[in-house]
């Protein structure tokens, strides 16, 4: 496996994490630049230790987790999703009771057991990559060790998913009090994509 296949992969990895880092940054535009950093650093240490835990124990559990995996991130994000979904409507509904409007925004925070979910459901895939990281060495030898290929994709993972809350942040403020539905329906979004692509 050449260096730039590896690369690839960390990219394609690191996708949903993008994507689900934009929606954590829509749902709170005021957030500072310390959990901008932790919510990276989350999705990058899951996206390094899944290939690990792949590449050591993969045999064990391959056929679990290409059967499963799919499902287990369609739900974890679908249960956030909706969660935020839910929340908004709610929150509307009883501004609107009280104020008899629904402009005023309730600032909301992203807490660590919901990043923690957000890291594993968009890490899951990398745990099959570690399982190909294992097979890759057997045929064609890998790049560097294991740890180090694992250290790459969270690398990217980190580099990509930074940027991705910021732009969410921008995007957030702009959006003003629809940012918390919008991340809703993308975290639902995300969880069909990848639930429809391993179906299809």
């Amino acid at each position: 496996m050449p260096v730039w296949e590896l690369i690839l992969i960390g990219i394609g990895l690191s996708m949903d994490a993008f994507a689900v880092g934009m929606t954590d940054g829509m749902a709170e535009p005021r957030m500072k630049p310390v959990k901008i950093f932790l919510i990276a650093g989350a999705f990058a240490l899951f996206q390094f230790l899944m290939p690990v835990v792949g590449y050591y124990f993969g045999y064990l559990f391959s056929d679990i987790v290409e059967k499963f995996a799919p499902w287990i991130s369609f739900a974890l994000l679908a249960f956030i999703g909706g969660k935020m979904i839910f929340d908004f409507v709610k929150e509307n509904v009883q501004r609107r009771r009280e104020s008899g409007t629904g402009t005023e925004e309730t600032p909301r925070k992203l807490g660590v057991l919901t990043l923690l979910i957000q890291a594993v459901a968009t890490s899951v895939d990398a745990f099959a990559v570690g399982v190909t990281f294992l097979a890759a060495e057997t045929a064609e030898g890998l790049p560097m060790h294991v740890v180090l290929c694992a250290l790459v994709i969270g690398g990217i993972t980190f580099s990509l998913s930074a940027p991705a809350v910021l732009i969410g942040k921008k995007a957030g403020n702009k959006l003003s009090d629809k940012a918390e539905l919008i991340g809703g329906l993308i975290l639902v979004g995300i969880g069909l994509k990848i639930l429809i692509e391993a179906l299809v």
